[in-house]
C-alpha cells in the first residue's frame, strides 16, 4: 500500500523552520557603502595597482646601482683640489725606460688639414710619464702595486692549479696588466707563465680609483690614481687626445662633451679583420675605434651631454693609398676631429685599457685644466 504523499509545498523531511537572519549591515569603505564583493574587487584593484607602480622603479637588469652609489659616495667623500704641476724625480727616465717611438701614418698633401689647439708655450698641462712604476719589479714601483711569485699551488684556491687568469681575479687586476709586467713590456697577449715567475699586481689592502682629466683647449689628457685611504693623488702621465670637432653651440666649443662621468665595462678589443656594424652599416671596426672601445657609462656631475654613445677610443685605421694596407691614422691626435669621443693613439689607449679595465675609474672634461678640481691632495712621492 502506497503511502500517503505530502500536500503539495510540504517538505517530506522534517526540517525545522528555516530561521530568518536579520539583514547585513552595510560596510563603510571611504565614506561609501559597499558590498563585502564590492570591497574584495577594490582591495584587488588597489593591489595590482600598487605592484605595477613598484615595478617601474624597479631597478634596471645588469646595472649594479648599490656598486654605483659606493663609488660615488666614496669619491665624493675625498676633499677636491686643483690641479698643479709638481716636479718630481721619477720624470727623468732612463733610456731603456723610454717609450720608443711609433711613426705617424704619412699625411697626403692634399689632405685636409684638422683643426689643432692654439699653441701654449706657457703654464701647459702638466707632463710627466711614470707609467712605469706600475710594472718594473724594483724598488721604485708605486706604493699601489706588488711584486709575487707565481706558484700553481696557492692557499687561496683548492682543488686545481691556479692559472694567470686565476691570479687576475683575486688580485682584481687584468691579465693584460700581468702581461706587460711579465713581459717587461708593452705586450698584452703573450701569458706564458711557470713556477717562479715574477709580475705585479695591485695591492689587494689598497682602495683606489682612476681619474682621466682632459683639457679641450690644449688636446691633453692626465691620468690620476687617488688613494682613497691616503686621500693622495698622484698624476700618472700626461697624454695626446684627440677630441670632437668645432661646434661653437656646445659648451666646450666642440662635440666632445663637458663634465665627469664614469667608464663602463661594455669594452671591446679590435684588430684587422674584426667586422660588425657601425651607424648600420657593416665595416671593419679598426676603422672606426682603432683598437680599443671603454665607453662612458653614467653622468656623474656637471655634465652637457648624456653618457650614451661617447667613450674613448683608438685613433681609427685606414687603407694607405701607397702600401695599400691598413695603417693607424694618427693625424688625428691632438686635433679636432672626431665625433665627440677621445681618441688615444694605439700604444696609449691599449696601455690605458690594461690598467683602469679592473678598478672604478672616472673621466672628467674641461675646457682648462686650471677650472678642474679632482678628488685628494696632489703629491710626487705618494705614501707607502
Amino acid at each position: 500500500m502506497h503511502s500517503k504523499l505530502p500536500k503539495k509545498g510540504v517538505s517530506i523531511y522534517n526540517f525545522a523552520p528555516r530561521r530568518q537572519l536579520p539583514p547585513r549591515e552595510p560596510i563603510h569603505f571611504l565614506g561609501c557603502e559597499c558590498s563585502v564583493a564590492k570591497l574584495i574587487l577594490i582591495s584587488a584593484v588597489i593591489l595590482f595597482s600598487a605592484l605595477g607602480i613598484m615595478a617601474l622603479f624597479k631597478k634596471k637588469p645588469g646595472v649594479d646601482i648599490t656598486t654605483q652609489q659606493k663609488q660615488k659616495e666614496a669619491a665624493a667623500s675625498l676633499n677636491e683640489t686643483a690641479v698643479v704641476s709638481i716636479p718630481s724625480k721619477s720624470n727623468a727616465l732612463t733610456s731603456s725606460q723610454q717609450p720608443k717611438a711609433i711613426l705617424s701614418k704619412t699625411v697626403d698633401s692634399n689632405e685636409k688639414a684638422l683643426p689643432r689647439p692654439f699653441s701654449m708655450a706657457k703654464d701647459d698641462f702638466p707632463t710627466i710619464d711614470r707609467i712605469f712604476q706600475l710594472f718594473t719589479l724594483g724598488p721604485t714601483k708605486l706604493p699601489i702595486v706588488d711584486t709575487i711569485h707565481y706558484s700553481s699551488s696557492v692557499d687561496w684556491l683548492k682543488g686545481r692549479p691556479a692559472w694567470l687568469a686565476d691570479y687576475a681575479a683575486h688580485y682584481n687586476t687584468s691579465r693584460h696588466f700581468i702581461a706587460r709586467s711579465l713581459n717587461g713590456k708593452p705586450d698584452y697577449f703573450s701569458q706564458k707563465i711557470s713556477e717562479g715567475c715574477k709580475f705585479n699586481v695591485f695591492r689587494k689592502d689598497k682602495k683606489i680609483h682612476f681619474y682621466l682629466l682632459v683639457d679641450v683647449s690644449r688636446c691633453k689628457m692626465g691620468f690620476y690614481y687617488v688613494d682613497l685611504d691616503t686621500n693622495e693623488r698622484v698624476l700618472l702621465k700626461t697624454y695626446a687626445v684627440g677630441l670632437g670637432r668645432p661646434n661653437p653651440s656646445s659648451p666646450s666649443g666642440s662635440l666632445t662633451p663637458l663634465g665627469r662621468y664614469s667608464l663602463g665595462n661594455r669594452v671591446a678589443i679590435y684588430t684587422p679583420g674584426i667586422e660588425g656594424y657601425y651607424q648600420d652599416q657593416k665595416i671593419e671596426m679598426v676603422k672606426v675605434f682603432g683598437t680599443r672601445w671603454i665607453p662612458f657609462d653614467q653622468e656623474i656631475e656637471r655634465v652637457s651631454a648624456p653618457a650614451k654613445g661617447y667613450g674613448l677610443q683608438g685613433a681609427p685605421w685606414s687603407v694607405d693609398s701607397k702600401e695599400a694596407r691598413l695603417v693607424e691614422n694618427r693625424s688625428c691626435i691632438g686635433a679636432y676631429d672626431s665625433d665627440g669621443c677621445v681618441r688615444m693613439a694605439s700604444e696609449d689607449i691599449e696601455e690605458l685599457f690594461a690598467i683602469v679595465l679592473t678598478k672604478p675609474t672616472f673621466i672628467e672634461i674641461v675646457k682648462d685644466f686650471h677650472e678642474a678640481k679632482l678628488p685628494g691632495i696632489e703629491v710626487a712621492a705618494p705614501s707607502r
